[in-house]
């Protein structure tokens, strides 16, 4: 059973999920009884959209729960290095065209990219992993290999859920 990484903000979060989604199960449960109770269940729209996010609500919560005890909570105040690890926050330079990015390296169940959060598991990420500010990393994108520089690394604590 492999460890999985997640910031102590990350494994909260989940666990609000987990919570906000077993509280919807009687609901759920509910809407399935009264959809039933209108009659013929093969032309129910109501039923089947009730038991479809049944399904959908049950596979959640057994994906969450089937992950917690395989976490590894690190708490992000605790990290600090010269090395791009999970919890650093990596500006790369595209040495071509010289833009920049930045990426905040965590866990694939808290990775965001559109808020600048990127799984270690990620080819960016993994590409990442281990690199000090001024190495160089290759990473295989859609357009073709993308040549990085690293320009900082930096540890910045608790990432706002």
């Amino acid at each position: 059973m492999d460890s999985i990484p997640i910031s102590v903000e990350g494994f909260r979060k989940l666990e609000r999920e987990l919570e906000r989604l077993k509280k919807e199960r009687p609901e759920v449960i509910l809407a399935i009884k009264e959809a039933r109770e209108e009659g013929d269940l093969r032309e129910n729209a109501g039923y089947e959209a009730a038991r479809e996010r049944q399904g959908m609500l049950e596979a959640r919560i057994n994906f969450i729960e089937s992950r917690m005890p395989r976490f590894n909570v690190i708490d992000l105040a605790t990290l600090d290095g010269d090395q791009a690890i999970f919890g650093a926050t990596v500006e790369i330079e595209d040495v071509d065209t010289g833009d920049l990015k930045k990426y905040t390296l965590l866990g694939p169940d808290e990775a965001e990219p559109s808020k600048g959060t990127i799984s270690i598991l990620s080819p960016v990420g993994q590409a990442l992993l281990g690199k000090q500010v001024g190495d160089e990393l290759v990473v295989d994108a859609p357009r073709g290999k993308i040549n990085y520089e690293v320009v900082s690394i930096t540890f910045n604590g608790p990432i706002a859920s």
